[in-house]
């Protein structure tokens, strides 16, 4: 049953891939305006995020910014669709530029492991498979709590890069199958930029603010000795879709022994990419809700924890 239901889900989404693209634009950003007009937990989340990490701005930047923002966010749930149901080849015509791709390739010719720290920034899904076009990969990733929703992301995330993109779920034996990749000198995909949870995280600055960050690609680096690079594909502006393929260096500490040094590092690198094209980056988590233990600070979206 799971699986019918997931294939109907992929028709559906396979329709709204193949509208026009300056429909699903509009389309995506009707989602966003519709998110803010209706004050949605996703639209309330990140408004509460730019106020945080943005404080310098005035009201009228900051909303304009957080329009965009949830515009972006729109737009890339409805590009994806159609990422996830054309042939990829189709889809890589639209990366116009690239920048770093050589460090990739030195990395993968070195044979001592590559980790792709893949913030949500842009559209990650189109950058999954640029990479399995390059070369087979393990990509880590958290299992919805919906049987349907799993078969679904399982289906379209291998698309006809089958048997080159190995779906990790997020747990004991799937740690361990990413070190076996690194030991291998094969390359692994990971989000670094998600709350984990209590004990499998340290605390660092991010945009100002400490944020509890994931310790493990940090530690998978440490132990495999695997080289680190950060990617993402931006959105670049005009009236088609376009998109640059940005690689770059991981910042200087990230596979140290202290986890302290090391979740600074990655968070480095994370806000790095998001200050670039702030619009383009995922504001819809509630990235700084754990906070230090003794800070005495308060959960900063706890008037929000209805939504």
């Amino acid at each position: 049953m799971s699986d019918f239901l997931a294939s109907l889900l992929h028709g559906g989404a396979t329709a709204v891939g193949r509208l026009p693209w300056a429909l699903q634009r509009a389309m995506g950003h009707a989602l966003g305006d519709l998110a803010r007009a209706l004050g949605t937990r996703e639209s309330v989340v990140a408004l509460r995020n730019l106020e945080l990490a943005f404080p310098a701005l005035d009201a009228a930047a900051r909303r304009s910014l957080h329009r965009e923002a949830m515009r972006s966010t729109g737009l890339q749930a409805v590009e994806t669709l159609g990422l996830w149901t054309r042939p990829h080849a189709r889809n890589l015509a639209l990366i116009r530029e690239t920048r770093g791709d050589a460090l990739f390739d030195a990395a993968l010719a070195s044979g001592s492991g590559l980790i792709v720290a893949a913030p949500h920034h842009g559209n990650w899904e189109l950058l999954n498979q640029w990479l399995a076009a390059r070369t087979p990969l393990a990509i880590l990733y958290k299992p919805p709590e919906s049987r349907v929703g799993e078969a679904f992301l399982r289906r379209v995330r291998a698309g006809t890069d089958a048997g080159r993109i190995t779906q990790v779920r997020a747990e004991g034996q799937g740690i361990r199958q990413l070190y076996r990749t690194l030991r291998d000198g094969g390359v692994v995909g990971i989000l670094p930029d998600q709350q984990p949870k209590a004990g499998d995280g340290a605390f660092a600055p991010f945009f100002g603010m400490q944020a509890l960050t994931m310790t493990l690609l940090p530690r998978l680096a440490e132990r495999s000795g695997a080289t680190v690079l950060f990617a993402c594909c931006e959105r670049l502006p005009g009236p088609g879709p376009a998109f640059a393929l940005r690689i770059e260096p991981a910042p200087e500490g990230i596979s140290d022994p202290d986890p302290a040094v090391a979740v600074a590092a990655l968070n480095a690198g994370v806000e790095r990419m998001a200050r670039r094209a702030p619009a383009q980056y995922q504001w819809t988590y509630k990235r700084f809700k754990a906070r230090p233990p003794g800070s005495g600070e308060a959960n900063p979206y706890r008037d929000l924890e209805h939504r």
